[in-house]
């Protein structure tokens, strides 16, 4: 009998002793649970006040803004395709579901919004909306002056002025070297780069260019050689300044029935053309010394046999030198 008594109280205490484990182990786990939520929302917490700082990188993806050009489908549902423009409030309006405040979504959340209005209004049932921007407006930037085609050209990822330039169909004949880059942020200083003849002989002017961003490539300077010249044409004035001298010889000098002493400037200014006589005879022996041309300035040498430009004549010289090629002065 004491035998028996003495297991029955081990085996009380083997049990005693596997409750108690088990009841810590359920108030263990049911703690790690309850700090299980508190643990992920300070894990939220911490992103939110990383990106807020800057030290985590916000959504890159592409954000509609006004005048953005959205064109709508609806799987299933083409009385629902439309195409709409983003205006000046931030509103699209679409079939059915009236406005939609699109300004700064992304596509997707664009087309979540919609579908749960399609869906809320009883319109179709479980819809699959799919935008497609056809102009971006918003992410754009303006390309303006002389290039081949002035227009928007959308700015996806990292774009550069060269790349810009090119989609503009590249720079007209009479593209200066100067581009200014006019930045959307207003409080932003423009920005003027100076190019070489050969974009790759300034890549330092490749500058990153944003959405909003406008881009001016200015005319550059032209002085005109019309009469009595080997090639009449008009000169680009790349190098900042031209001179008669400079001028006569790009136009490959002066014929033999060349009339040097009736040769002139013709200016057009905003009391109508006037001229200047040029001593060109003695410029050319150097018994005078040489003159500065000036932007849009036209040397006129008459032949021989002909009147000098004066009155109606002028204007005539005038639209002779504006229709003449452009050639780009060779520094």
């Amino acid at each position: 009998m004491p035998s028996l008594r003495w297991s029955s109280c081990i085996l009380l205490v083997w049990l005693a002793t596997t409750w108690i484990g088990a009841v810590a182990q359920d108030d263990l786990a049911g703690a790690n649970t309850a700090q299980q939520p508190s643990a992920t929302a300070a894990v939220e917490s911490d992103k939110t006040n990383l990106r807020a700082s800057g030290e985590v990188a916000s959504d890159s993806a592409l954000r509609l803004g006004v005048g953005d050009l959205l064109e709508m489908n609806v799987y299933n549902v083409p009385e629902l395709s439309t195409k709409t423009r983003v205006g000046n409030n931030g509103d699209i309006y679409l079939p059915l579901v009236d406005y939609v405040h699109v300004d700064g979504l992304t596509l997707e959340e664009a087309q979540e919004i919609i579908e749960k209005r399609l869906s809320a209004g009883g319109f179709v049932n479980d819809p699959h909306v799919s935008l497609l921007i056809e102009e971006y407006a918003s992410q754009g930037a303006s390309v303006l002056g002389e290039v081949q085609k002035p227009g928007i050209y959308r700015v996806l990822g990292q774009q550069r002025l060269f790349d810009l330039i090119s989609m503009a169909g590249g720079f007209t004949e009479r593209a200066g070297r100067s581009v200014t880059v006019t930045r959307r942020d207003p409080a932003a200083k423009p920005v003027t780069v100076t190019l070489g003849r050969n974009l790759s002989d300034s890549p330092d002017s490749n500058i990153d260019v944003l959405p909003g961003d406008t881009i001016l490539v200015r005319r550059a300077d032209v002085v005109y050689v019309v009469g009595d010249v080997g090639k009449p044409s008009g000169f680009l004035m790349e190098t900042g300044s031209l001179t008669v001298l400079q001028a006569i010889a790009l136009a490959g000098g002066t014929n033999r029935t060349a009339k040097l002493s009736g040769a002139r400037i013709i200016r057009k200014g905003p009391q109508g053309m006037t001229e200047t006589p040029v001593q060109l005879k003695k410029i050319l022996s150097a018994r005078a010394p040489d003159m500065t041309m000036l932007a849009d300035d036209i040397l006129f040498v008459p032949a021989s046999a002909g009147k000098a430009a004066a009155g109606r004549t002028l204007e005539a010289v005038f639209q002779t030198a504006t229709a003449l090629s452009i050639v780009a002065v060779r520094p």
